[in-house]
């Protein structure tokens, strides 16, 4: 039975993983034409509505929320739903359909900021080996994007600011992960997720009324609002909820091999939708980062 368990449980996050691949190269690149903020809050408040419908009883832990947990969910919010996926959706959107697979590898760098904020935040001990692999992990990031080339602010210009938003991504979803950690040690992966989107979206609610972004609801085609609700119902909460369905079923080693579905299913849709191929030098710089990640993973007893 545990070993049908584990099965399920990896079969969820790896579909979860190829979900998100899907939505990187596929879905949310396709909404270019909107404000990349009013574009993140329609994707955070689709899947709320929808959760509402299913999860509405979890408002009662409202009255349960110290101050502490108020905050920690505000930074999960501001980290990991504001900030992280802005941050990713400008970077798809710079490429213009160029190089999504190469920003969505770089997405892959998340652990390296999330082992060294846990460090710092929570006070986790850092793996002795930590410095190595996330040297060799963020050096094949640049070799994954400019190749042998020095980077030239005339023609990589769009290339170095979507790398640098995807960079951003990770270290503000790496730090999400972090203020999440502390709060599932309170509260189920159903009141944390229901939560997170509650609270980004209310966040995202305000600076779109402020910023005068919310008058993009009268530009939206039909186009964009299928591919909203597409995202909403699959690569949004879908895919959260199998990630998580799975992820407590497993150990963290064996859903980081499972993640890799992400990355890999990144660079086969890239392929099969806009025939776009990494080169060699770029090959070979995912394969260490992507290496170099799994060995952050590793369990320190494993690696002796």
């Amino acid at each position: 039975m545990d070993r049908k368990i584990k099965i399920i449980g990896a079969v969820a996050v790896s579909f979860a993983s190829i979900l998100w691949g899907f939505d990187g190269i596929v879905l949310t690149p396709r909404l270019y034409n909107l404000d990349v903020l009013f574009v993140v809050f329609v994707l955070h408040l689709i899947p709320f509505v929808i959760m509402n419908i299913f999860l509405f009883k979890e408002y009662r832990h409202l009255r349960q929320f110290s101050k502490g947990d108020t905050f920690t969910f505000f930074l999960i919010a501001l980290f990991g739903g504001v900030i992280g996926t802005s941050a990713i959706v400008k970077a798809l959107f710079l490429v213009n359909f160029q190089e999504l697979s190469v920003v969505v590898l770089l997405q892959k760098l998340q652990p390296v900021f999330s082992i060294a904020l846990a460090a710092i935040i929570l006070k986790e001990k850092l793996k002795k080996r930590f410095i190595t692999w996330a040297l060799l992990a963020i050096t094949a990031s640049y070799f994954l994007v400019f190749g042998y080339n020095l980077p030239n602010m005339q023609t990589d210009k769009q290339s170095i600011y979507a790398s640098l938003y995807a960079l951003l991504a990770a270290f503000s979803f790496g730090s999400s992960t972090v203020f999440s950690k502390k709060i599932l040690l309170k509260y189920s992966f159903h009141t944390g997720t229901f939560f997170r989107y509650g609270f980004t979206t209310i966040i995202l609610l305000l600076v779109v009324i402020l910023s005068g972004k919310v008058m993009q609801f009268g530009e939206v085609t039909n186009d964009n609002w299928m591919f909203f609700i597409i995202i909403g119902f699959t690569t949004g909460s879908g895919a959260i909820f199998l990630y998580y369905y799975g992820l407590i079923r497993i150990r963290a080693m064996l859903a980081t091999m499972c993640e890799l579905f992400f990355p890999i299913s990144a660079v086969f849709f890239d392929y099969i939708f806009h025939g776009k191929v990494l080169n060699w030098i770029q090959w070979i710089a995912a394969a260490v980062m992507i290496f170099a990640i799994i060995m952050l993973n590793k369990p320190e007893k494993e690696s002796k």
